[in-house]
């Protein structure tokens, strides 16, 4: 869903950012008729309708009540007073008579999630933060396995002084709060995306190291270990093709685990207003802009995001510990 996001969402304009604030705050179900006037857009390429939405090539206007009189419409904007003159528009300026006649002119809105506070689509926003929340999560496990592995590799395969220099380096960044130390990089790197990417996967690296350390150390005591030196492999043959195939399992539960917990930082982070920026959709935003509402009739707009927070994270670990056990040699 998250991938194929603006196939299918209601609002498909970038980051599903169009705004009715006529229409803040309405409950889930809520559907409402729109005025569309053509504009004049750039042309986009399909890749980019595909990743960054479409370009708003119309205005849209919600409908209290409209009126057809030939080719002219006579309507009341959602939220106006009925007692004021109603407004106008001349339909023959952007549509030809077959397209006024099926009524082209107008498009139903149906907000299933509701709306947020400046009248955005619930729903859209929340598929589109899926999107973030992936991409924060596979990008810091990367950053995180891409430093942790060889460092572990390493400390443990050749012992002695290098191990105790990669030990100490492991137990100085364990020892500083992981969440504090997000925030110090970020305020460091500066507020967006990239930079949380960054943060989170150079603070998660020390477990993948423990986890790769501690299984080599068990590991390279082993038969087909020392019968691989005696035919004189090189130490990153041995490394790589013997001992990391048979320490893949717990890797992969700690990945799930850390992308979980990627996920939950960056919420935290974009809560705090350090993550990614706005108009950029993300969970974490979505529960900061609306926490308010949980003590009065809206509280869904602040628990649906947490919940989808909820079930993802969960999601991750179900899949880590499947694959650990289908993956596990010693299970063959």
């Amino acid at each position: 869903m998250a991938l194929f996001a603006y196939t299918f969402i209601e609002d498909n304009s970038p980051n599903a950012n169009e705004m009715h604030l006529s229409l803040a705050n309405k409950a889930p179900g809520f559907e409402v008729d729109l005025l569309v006037i053509p504009k004049s857009t750039a042309e986009q390429s399909l890749w980019d309708r595909f990743w960054h939405g479409k370009d708003l090539a119309w205005q849209r206007i919600p409908l209290a009540s409209s009126e057809l009189r030939w080719d002219s419409l006579y309507y009341y904007e959602y939220g106006s007073l009925q007692a004021a003159e109603p407004k106008y528009e001349l339909l023959s300026k952007h549509y030809n008579s077959e397209q006024i006649k099926a009524k082209h002119y107008l498009q139903k809105k149906y907000f299933l999630f509701g709306s947020d506070r400046f009248g955005r689509d619930m729903f859209s926003r929340l598929v589109l933060g899926a999107r973030v929340s992936f991409s924060v999560g596979f990008l810091a496990v990367f950053i995180s396995l891409i430093i942790g592995i060889p460092l572990g590799a390493i400390a443990a395969y050749y012992g002695g002084w290098v191990d105790k220099l990669i030990q100490w380096l492991i137990n100085v960044v364990w020892s500083i709060p992981g969440l504090l130390l997000v925030i110090a990089i970020t305020l460091a790197l500066g507020k967006g995306l990239w930079q949380v990417y960054v943060a989170i996967g150079f603070t998660m690296w020390v477990e993948v190291a423990r986890v790769i350390r501690g299984q080599i150390l068990s590991i390279k005591e082993k038969e087909y270990v020392q019968a691989a030196k005696v035919l004189a492999y090189s130490d990153a043959r041995i490394i790589f093709k013997h001992i990391l195939p048979n320490a893949i399992a717990p890797l992969i539960v700690i990945s799930a685990a850390n992308f979980a917990a990627a996920i939950l930082v960056e919420s935290g982070l974009s809560f705090l207003g350090l993550g990614a920026q706005p108009p950029t959709p993300t969970w974490g935003t979505m529960i900061k802009d609306h926490y308010a509402y949980l003590i009065v009739d809206k509280a869904y707009l602040a628990i649906i995001p947490g919940i989808a927070i909820m079930m993802l994270v969960l999601a991750f670990m179900f899949i880590g510990n499947a694959l650990r056990d289908v993956l596990d040699i010693r299970r063959a």
